[in-house]
């Protein structure tokens, strides 16, 4: 839903007479909502359940959809911060639910697999959102998309009762609320070393997404239509690394190990990507893309769990919200840094080498304070 626009720029934007290229505002606004929704995140779960906590942003994410539809600036601006408000309350509250009905050793994989939700709606966006555009146009798009939020909100009213039951409806709400995930973000280096880690991974991730067509296209003489080929098997394969490394984080080198390992892999298929000559054979680009595309993109899920896994008890929603204020940061910072540096040394391959450089200096970090990573908590087991 995020990303519903997006896909439909060009469209939008001719009918809007605005650069194509303002799509990058649109999106930073909405991740600059999805921080503020993270921080509130907490106090929604634990005062209404994650299940409601889920419907409400559901509803301000239809909301925003409907705003956009109105082409005005404003109200482009307007949409894009409530669909980021709706968006950043889901992950905590799934944390939440999650964390009290996975096995411990089975966490990092369960959490993987629900964040390949991610990827593929931008998949399913793709692929839907400009056939949609040809037969019912841009707005009929973000209508339907609007609808459809409005109908998975109405659905999950049927477990509402039963998966909200530790809810406090007294729990009174105040600008602590807005505090609290990041103070307890803050006081234990685990969760600190994590949450600054996801700040240096997404960089990579959005920047790499962000401008990896234009410079195959600039750099490499690829027609943008190859390019944006190019682009999906990278997306495709973080779609597969994601189930992969939460696999492997459980059966074999634990959250930490593995986030280390995705941050050494980010720096060898940027690294890579930048040091290809102009005319690399095909296979030995697309391996580069997917080495990037696997890391860059696949490392979400094992990173949640391991901040579930971290947070005090009954404090899931509350750590992950935090954590992700720190994530949606990286998404708004990294690809303007990535473009200014660019733009600074007329240079997309010095850019990308930068941009991996703290990547890979935090998740060395990560795997040189591990003693810091507390065991793994004992949750409900799953049957």
């Amino acid at each position: 839903m995020a990303i519903t626009l997006t896909v439909q720029a060009l469209v939008a934007a001719a009918a809007l007479v605005v650069p194509a290229e303002l799509i990058g505002v649109y999106v930073s606004l909405i991740y600059v909502g999805a921080m503020l929704g993270s921080l509130m995140a907490g106090g929604w779960v634990q005062r209404q359940g994650a299940i409601r906590a889920s419907q409400w942003g559901l509803v301000l994410c239809a909301v925003g959809l409907l705003l956009s539809m109105l082409g005005h600036w404003v109200a482009l601006a307007g949409g894009a911060l409530l669909l980021g408000l709706g968006y950043g309350p889901i992950t905590p509250a799934s944390s939440h639910l999650l964390i009290q009905t996975t096995s411990a050793r089975r966490l990092s994989l369960v959490f993987s697999i629900k964040q390949t939700g991610v990827p593929l709606g931008g998949v399913l966006a793709g692929l839907l959102a400009p056939k949609l555009e040809m037969t019912i146009g841009w707005h009929g798009v973000l209508l339907v998309t609007a609808l459809a939020c409005l109908l998975c909100a109405l659905l999950a009213q049927v477990v509402r009762d039963e998966l909200d039951a530790d809810r406090k409806p007294d729990r009174r709400a105040g600008l602590g609320d807005l505090r609290a995930p990041l103070m307890l973000i803050f006081s234990r280096r685990s969760l600190t070393l994590l949450a600054a880690a996801s700040f240096c991974f997404s960089a990579v991730q959005w920047s790499f997404s962000a401008y990896v067509v234009t410079y195959l296209h600039d750099g490499l003489a690829y027609t943008l239509i190859a390019a944006g080929a190019m682009l999906s098997l990278g997306q495709v394969a973080g779609v597969v690394g994601r189930i992969l490394w939460g696999w492997c984080a459980d059966r074999y080198l634990g959250a930490v190990g593995m986030l280390f390992s995705l941050a050494l892999l980010m720096g060898v298929g940027t690294i890579g990507l930048a040091l290809l000559p102009a005319n690399a054979p095909v296979p030995l680009v697309a391996l580069a893309l997917m080495i990037l595309g696997a890391a860059a993109v696949g490392w979400n899920g094992v990173y949640l769990a391991e901040v579930a896994r971290q947070a005090p008890a009954g404090k899931t929603s509350l750590a992950t919200g935090g954590a992700l204020t720190c994530t949606f940061f990286g998404v708004v910072l990294g690809p303007a840094l990535f473009g200014v540096v660019a733009s600074l040394f007329d240079s997309y391959r010095i850019a990308f080498i930068l941009i991996a450089i703290p990547a890979l200096l935090f998740g060395t970090l990560l795997f040189t304070r591990r003693n810091l990573f507390a065991p793994q908590k004992s949750t409900t087991p799953a049957s």
